[in-house]
């Protein structure tokens, strides 16, 4: 099985999570493939968000999205989210057929922890057949609402921890789930200045501790390093997670094409000091679709 990993020379040829026009990137699809052939990359993978909730479009963070213009990546039903996927994933389709690179249809999917979401779930990617897909969670339901991550910094002291809780939870529940080829930015609170305390170290191993039983991946997220000096997940949690054996890869979060393949060195470098040894290959992670 060593085949299946890699020690690159401070990068990576491939970029699997990105973000394009008509969800909340900036550019097109094909902007971003120019965009990856010209920082050196053989593989791209576009993954627009793919968050389907029933209540989405009554969540507290719903009306920022709107006025930031990306609604159009919340669906409230799965046939919604299938409509907006199947045109979307034809244009991949068109563009992989005259691309000098490789490029793969993905989804950045936000777990939801209910049987009716997962097979709702699991019908749309048999219907829209993905080549793979990525675990993450924007949202966590409590008291019967959806709050967004970004609600977290405005909750008083015993709501935010509760929140932080249920984070932890659903994201364990998604490690455990197996339908993902990786997970996205684990510790994505942080983005708000939320859970970022030693105090968690527990619930942040529970996760990993259920990564390493699925064997399912994570990523080194380097879009945090434009707020600070360490990408998602933090250099304790990299440093649990070689520990515990998981493979990582490295993922930019581009949402727009200046962004395709930036700091892929720099979040190299970082993961080696925290011990990280195994980094996948762009074949090992498409080969654990389902």
């Amino acid at each position: 099985m060593a085949c299946n990993f890699v020690l690159f020379r401070r990068g990576q040829n491939f970029s699997l999570h990105t973000h394009t026009i008509g969800f909340d990137g900036q550019n097109t699809p094909a902007d971003m493939v120019a965009a990856a052939q010209q920082v050196g990359l053989r593989h791209l993978g576009i993954s627009n968000h793919f968050i389907v909730h029933p209540d989405i479009t009554k969540s507290k963070f719903y009306p920022f999205a709107v006025r930031g213009g990306y609604k159009s990546i919340y669906s409230s039903s799965f046939d919604e989210a299938i409509a907006k996927f199947k045109p979307h994933y034809e244009e991949l389709n068109r563009l992989a057929d005259t691309s000098d690179i490789k490029i793969y249809r993905g989804m950045e999917v936000d777990f939801f922890d209910y049987p009716e979401w997962r097979a709702g779930f699991e019908q749309a990617i048999k219907i829209l057949k993905p080549d793979y897909i990525i675990g993450a969670s924007h949202f966590v339901e409590m008291d019967g609402e959806l709050h967004n991550v970004h609600d977290f910094s405005n909750a008083d002291n015993v709501t935010r921890t509760r929140l932080l809780i249920s984070y932890w939870t659903k994201l364990g529940r998604a490690a455990e789930s197996g339908l993902f080829n990786f997970m996205a930015h684990l510790d994505l609170p942080k983005k708000t200045g939320c859970g970022t305390e030693y105090y968690w170290v527990e619930e942040e191993q529970n996760v990993i501790d259920k990564l390493a039983e699925t064997k399912t991946p994570i990523e080194i997220n380097t879009s945090f390093y434009n707020r600070s000096d360490e990408p998602y997940p933090s250099a304790r949690i990299l440093k649990m997670v070689a520990a515990s054996n998981v493979p990582v890869l490295l993922s930019d979060d581009a949402h727009q094409a200046d962004f395709v393949g930036r700091h892929f060195e720099r979040a190299y470098d970082f993961a080696r000091s925290c011990g990280v040894k195994k980094f996948l290959t762009c074949r090992a992670i498409l080969r654990k679709t389902r």
